[in-house]
Protein backbone atom coordinates (compact mmCIF):
# COMPACT_ATOMS: atom_id res chain seq x y z
CA UNK A 1 0.00 0.00 0.00
CA UNK A 2 1.27 3.66 -0.62
CA UNK A 3 1.44 6.33 1.85
CA UNK A 4 -0.60 9.56 1.02
CA UNK A 5 1.27 11.98 -0.29
CA UNK A 6 -0.88 14.88 1.73
CA UNK A 7 -0.85 13.40 5.19
CA UNK A 8 -2.53 15.44 7.67
CA UNK A 9 -0.50 16.27 10.67
CA UNK A 10 -0.90 14.34 13.30
CA UNK A 11 -1.67 15.97 16.57
CA UNK A 12 -0.62 15.13 20.28
CA UNK A 13 -1.61 16.32 23.97
CA UNK A 14 1.45 17.26 25.67
CA UNK A 15 2.02 14.28 27.83
CA UNK A 16 2.15 12.40 24.24
CA UNK A 17 4.38 15.14 23.08
CA UNK A 18 7.08 15.26 26.00
CA UNK A 19 7.39 11.53 25.32
CA UNK A 20 8.17 11.88 21.21
CA UNK A 21 10.26 15.24 21.62
CA UNK A 22 12.34 13.16 24.29
CA UNK A 23 13.07 10.14 21.69
CA UNK A 24 13.89 13.08 19.31
CA UNK A 25 16.24 14.34 21.66
CA UNK A 26 17.22 11.52 22.74
CA UNK A 27 18.89 9.96 20.01
CA UNK A 28 21.00 13.33 18.65
CA UNK A 29 21.40 16.63 20.13
CA UNK A 30 19.41 19.32 19.15
CA UNK A 31 18.91 22.59 19.76
CA UNK A 32 16.20 24.35 21.56
CA UNK A 33 14.74 26.19 18.08
CA UNK A 34 14.69 22.51 16.76
CA UNK A 35 12.55 21.17 19.25
CA UNK A 36 10.03 23.81 19.60
CA UNK A 37 9.79 23.67 15.56
CA UNK A 38 8.70 20.16 16.39
CA UNK A 39 6.50 20.62 18.76
CA UNK A 40 4.87 23.25 17.37
CA UNK A 41 4.41 21.03 14.14
CA UNK A 42 2.70 18.36 16.72
CA UNK A 43 0.06 21.04 17.26
CA UNK A 44 1.26 22.59 21.01
CA UNK A 45 0.88 26.23 21.33
CA UNK A 46 4.01 28.47 22.78
CA UNK A 47 3.12 28.08 26.80
CA UNK A 48 2.48 24.19 25.96
CA UNK A 49 5.85 23.88 23.64
CA UNK A 50 8.05 26.09 26.44
CA UNK A 51 6.91 24.47 29.34
CA UNK A 52 8.50 21.04 27.54
CA UNK A 53 11.32 22.95 26.63
CA UNK A 54 12.35 23.86 30.47
CA UNK A 55 11.50 19.90 31.20
CA UNK A 56 13.61 18.53 28.44
CA UNK A 57 16.38 21.35 29.61
CA UNK A 58 16.14 20.31 33.33
CA UNK A 59 16.25 16.44 33.23
CA UNK A 60 19.47 17.00 30.48
CA UNK A 61 17.74 16.03 27.16
CA UNK A 62 18.41 19.14 25.88
CA UNK A 63 21.87 21.37 26.33
CA UNK A 64 22.48 23.89 23.71
CA UNK A 65 26.05 23.87 24.56
CA UNK A 66 26.56 20.54 24.53
CA UNK A 67 25.14 20.37 20.98
CA UNK A 68 27.23 23.32 20.17
CA UNK A 69 30.09 20.97 21.65
CA UNK A 70 29.18 18.10 19.21
CA UNK A 71 28.38 20.24 16.51
CA UNK A 72 31.96 21.67 16.41
CA UNK A 73 33.77 18.21 16.81
CA UNK A 74 31.83 16.68 14.29
CA UNK A 75 32.51 19.34 11.39
CA UNK A 76 35.95 19.97 12.20
CA UNK A 77 36.70 16.11 12.21
CA UNK A 78 34.40 14.58 10.07
CA UNK A 79 33.46 17.73 7.35
CA UNK A 80 36.72 19.68 8.07
CA UNK A 81 34.95 22.75 8.24
CA UNK A 82 37.17 25.84 9.17
CA UNK A 83 35.75 27.89 12.44
CA UNK A 84 34.39 30.70 10.48
CA UNK A 85 31.69 28.55 8.68
CA UNK A 86 31.36 26.66 11.67
CA UNK A 87 30.23 30.12 13.52
CA UNK A 88 27.91 30.81 10.46
CA UNK A 89 26.00 27.92 11.17
CA UNK A 90 25.59 27.88 14.56
CA UNK A 91 24.62 31.68 14.58
CA UNK A 92 22.00 29.96 11.71
CA UNK A 93 20.88 27.66 14.33
CA UNK A 94 20.25 30.39 16.99
CA UNK A 95 22.53 29.86 19.12
CA UNK A 96 23.70 31.85 21.81
CA UNK A 97 27.18 33.46 21.45
CA UNK A 98 27.96 31.76 24.89
CA UNK A 99 27.02 28.25 23.52
CA UNK A 100 29.11 29.69 20.56
CA UNK A 101 32.46 30.07 22.31
CA UNK A 102 31.86 26.86 24.53
CA UNK A 103 31.31 24.79 21.13
CA UNK A 104 34.68 26.57 19.59
CA UNK A 105 36.96 25.60 22.34
CA UNK A 106 36.06 22.14 21.13
CA UNK A 107 39.07 23.28 18.47
CA UNK A 108 41.90 21.36 18.99
CA UNK A 109 44.21 23.62 17.11
CA UNK A 110 46.77 21.06 15.61
CA UNK A 111 44.24 18.87 14.44
CA UNK A 112 42.50 22.24 12.65
CA UNK A 113 45.66 22.99 11.02
CA UNK A 114 46.28 19.42 9.81
CA UNK A 115 42.80 19.84 7.90
CA UNK A 116 43.64 22.57 6.62
CA UNK A 117 47.06 21.55 5.09
CA UNK A 118 44.84 18.14 3.98
CA UNK A 119 42.05 19.57 2.10
CA UNK A 120 44.82 21.89 0.55
CA UNK A 121 47.12 18.87 -0.41
CA UNK A 122 43.92 16.80 -1.88
CA UNK A 123 42.77 20.30 -3.53
CA UNK A 124 46.74 20.84 -4.92
CA UNK A 125 45.94 17.41 -6.40
CA UNK A 126 42.52 18.15 -8.43
CA UNK A 127 42.99 21.58 -9.57
CA UNK A 128 43.42 21.86 -13.01
CA UNK A 129 45.01 25.27 -13.77
CA UNK A 130 48.40 25.23 -13.90
CA UNK A 131 49.49 28.89 -14.29
CA UNK A 132 50.91 29.27 -10.59
CA UNK A 133 49.35 32.78 -9.35
CA UNK A 134 45.93 31.32 -10.55
CA UNK A 135 46.02 28.20 -9.07
CA UNK A 136 46.74 29.18 -6.17
CA UNK A 137 43.78 32.02 -5.78
CA UNK A 138 41.82 29.02 -6.51
CA UNK A 139 42.86 26.76 -4.00
CA UNK A 140 42.34 29.48 -1.30
CA UNK A 141 39.24 30.46 -2.45
CA UNK A 142 37.99 26.85 -1.89
CA UNK A 143 39.54 26.52 1.96
CA UNK A 144 37.88 30.18 2.38
CA UNK A 145 34.62 28.75 1.51
CA UNK A 146 35.23 25.98 3.87
CA UNK A 147 35.25 28.44 6.67
CA UNK A 148 39.57 28.75 7.02
CA UNK A 149 40.90 31.97 8.26
CA UNK A 150 42.80 34.19 5.59
CA UNK A 151 46.69 34.00 7.70
CA UNK A 152 46.07 30.89 8.35
CA UNK A 153 45.23 29.85 4.36
CA UNK A 154 48.09 31.60 3.54
CA UNK A 155 50.90 30.16 6.28
CA UNK A 156 49.88 26.75 4.62
CA UNK A 157 49.67 27.67 1.07
CA UNK A 158 53.84 28.81 2.09
CA UNK A 159 54.25 25.95 3.78
CA UNK A 160 52.91 23.61 1.29
CA UNK A 161 55.91 24.96 -1.28
CA UNK A 162 54.17 27.80 -2.25
CA UNK A 163 51.93 24.91 -4.57
CA UNK A 164 53.77 22.49 -6.61
CA UNK A 165 53.60 24.26 -10.03
CA UNK A 166 54.76 27.42 -8.62
CA UNK A 167 58.46 26.99 -10.12
CA UNK A 168 57.33 26.46 -13.70
CA UNK A 169 57.01 30.06 -14.28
Amino acid sequence: MFKSADKTPKFYTPGEALQKIAAFCAYQERTHKEVEAKLRSYGLDEDEAGEIIIRLSREKLLDEVRFAQAFVRGHVNQKKWGRRRILQDLKQKGLSEFCIKAGLKEVDGDVYYQNLLDLLAKKDRQEKESHPHKRRQKISVFLTGKGYEQDLIKMALDEFGKVPGADDE
